[in-house]
């Protein structure tokens, strides 16, 4: 059996819904991958993650390498008994992880603010690897292409990526493209360590193309990643300073593996602002992870159907403190469904209350799980295009 299936596709548009087979069940896409980076949705069991509708979480090979350990994890039966997740898990490799040590997060490296996570940093980047600073304990240590495919292999993740550097957007062109061309070189490394150590492990593994915001380079990274023999390509890197340029990129890349490689699963690394999972089916990405909704819970922000404020209320502001306003009807969520009035929630938010974080992460998986339903049940029944122009408008996802 291929490794994905694909259902249907949009007339209209790039957009495909199918299933991913891996060897903890079928993914259903398009589809949203919530993080559980350390082992953890935060503030969530697995079996809520489940209930929710979430068929994969991802695991990051990075944070898990520090602590607490690979061997540890496999000795204790895998990430899946660790953490008690019973379906697909996806673990990213390391690569974004070291650009954040260097260049912090996505939104600090585009405005030219400069550092990353407490005493962590990269010491050096070259073709063995990278050497850093741990943020945890400011130790020196060392990972390479290898030390990734290894990690990866103990925590016995369904779908690996490759370990690549993260071009950041503020450098030249010229180095754009060297870093590509080592990103590359890790690839065939990462290639030839699963070779010889894991050849039949079952899971699937992905390459991931850079090039910065450079088409030329995009399609030569497309191209080495396609001649790996990956079973699924995943769209990493700078995508550009503004969101009409990173769809740009994206569509690069969806128009080349449409041309040569339709069937290989396309996963679209640390985007999930609801415009973008709109658009980015749209343009035939199958599957995306981003800490968003999480970290924006954590925060006291809850996702509504409001594209004015970017979907997002701020629960914390002083106009919430007394409204007996429902947060969302019709939304399944326990905090929704169980009546919890705004002015409620802004006294958790306000307070950093525990119980207020968990009500808004349940809220906020809740409304990208319906997204994604609607989306996928949208291009199976042919209706994308109505779908998608009432979600930007303001529909409630999961609604009549």
């Amino acid at each position: 059996m291929s490794a994905f299936s694909i259902i249907a596709r949009d007339s209209g548009s790039f957009a495909r819904a199918g299933v991913l087979h891996t060897a903890h069940g079928d993914v259903r896409t398009p589809a949203f991958v919530p993080l559980a980076s350390t082992a953890s949705v935060r503030g969530l069991g697995p079996a809520e993650v489940v209930e929710l509708g979430y068929d994969i979480v991802l695991g990051n090979a990075f944070h898990l390498f520090l602590r607490p350990g690979g061997e540890l994890i496999e000795e204790l039966g895998g990430l899946h008994r660790f953490m008690g997740w019973p379906r697909a898990i996806i673990t990213d490799s390391g690569g974004f992880q070291v650009f954040s040590l260097g260049h912090g997060t996505v939104a600090d490296e585009i405005k030219g603010r400069r550092g990353g996570r407490g005493d962590g940093a990269i010491l050096a980047i070259d073709e063995d690897g990278v050497r850093f600073r741990s943020y945890l304990d400011g130790s020196e240590r060392f990972i390479a292409p290898e030390t990734s495919m290894a990690v990866q292999a103990q925590l016995g993740s369904d779908i690996v990526l490759a370990f690549d550097e993260c071009t950041p957007f503020n450098v030249e062109r010229d180095y754009t493209a060297r870093s590509t061309e080592r990103t590359h070189r890790w690839l065939e490394r990462c290639v030839n360590w699963r070779t010889e150590h894991a050849p039949d492990d079952g899971s699937l593994f992905y390459g991931i193309v850079q090039g910065g915001v450079y088409e030329d380079l995009r399609a030569q990274s497309l191209g080495a990643v396609l001649a790996s023999g990956c079973a699924g390509v995943a769209i990493g890197g700078s995508l550009g300073r503004e969101k009409a340029q990173m769809y740009e990129v994206i569509e690069w890349c969806t128009r080349g593996l449409e041309a040569v490689a339709a069937e290989r699963p396309r996963h679209l690394l640390g985007i999930g602002d609801v415009d973008d999972l709109i658009r980015g089916v749209e343009l035939g990405i199958d599957s995306f992870d981003c800490a968003m909704p999480t970290r924006l819970a954590r925060h006291g922000v809850a996702l509504i159907p409001d594209p004015a404020n970017r979907w997002r209320l701020e629960l914390d502001r002083p106009r919430w403190r007394a409204s007996p306003e429902p947060l969302l009807d019709g939304c399944r969520c326990p905090a929704c469904s169980a009546g919890l009035s705004r002015g409620y929630l802004h006294y958790l938010a306000r307070g950093r209350e525990l119980t207020g974080a968990r009500l808004l992460t349940l809220h906020n998986l809740t409304f990208i799980s319906s997204l994604m339903a609607d989306l996928r049940s949208a291009v199976i029944d042919g209706g994308l295009e109505r779908v998608a122009a009432a979600l930007r408008a303001g529909a409630t996802p999961g609604g009549d």
